[in-house]
């Protein structure tokens, strides 16, 4: 399982001109979901995003993680995170878990991290969605279970 995540100043995330789900300060997660993925997977990926420090202490280091700061987290799937890109000009997506088996993972991982922290916004697995964010820093890491 992969994320990609961006601290942010706001994010949101719209599906057919509707926004379904927005954060101000925080952290925006896109996640992949792979083949060989389970529940285990999103566990630990989830507990390394909460405890990640990307947030600036008051000396102004990356001393903070996102429920010190009680920032958001919107959390979008994309599955084009666990594309293929070694060979070629087209992306493989063959790595990727079958969409049934991605979303029931994207879902499980929203739920644990409703519970493990308070401001917890989604996009829409398998829309086409419109994401808007203003990046704070730049800061961006990809963070991955394995």
């Amino acid at each position: 399982m992969k994320a990609l995540i961006q601290r942010v100043k706001r994010a949101s995330v719209e599906v057919d001109n509707a926004m379904i789900g927005s954060i101000d300060g925080g952290i925006l997660v896109l996640l992949g979901v792979e083949r060989e993925d389970a529940e285990a997977d999103a566990d630990k990926l989830l507990k390394k995003l909460l405890g990640y420090r990307i947030f600036a202490d008051a000396e102004g280091k990356m001393n903070l993680n996102v429920q010190q700061v009680g920032g958001g987290l919107l959390l979008v799937s994309q599955f084009t995170l666990v594309a293929d890109t070694r060979k070629g000009t087209r992306p493989g997506f063959s790595r990727g878990a079958s969409p049934a088996e991605g979303e029931r993972l994207y879902n499980y991982f929203v739920e644990q991290a409703r519970l493990a922290h308070d401001v917890v916004a989604t996009g829409e697995f398998g829309a086409d969605m419109q994401v808007s964010l203003i990046n704070d820093g730049p800061v961006t890491f990809m963070l991955e279970s394995r």
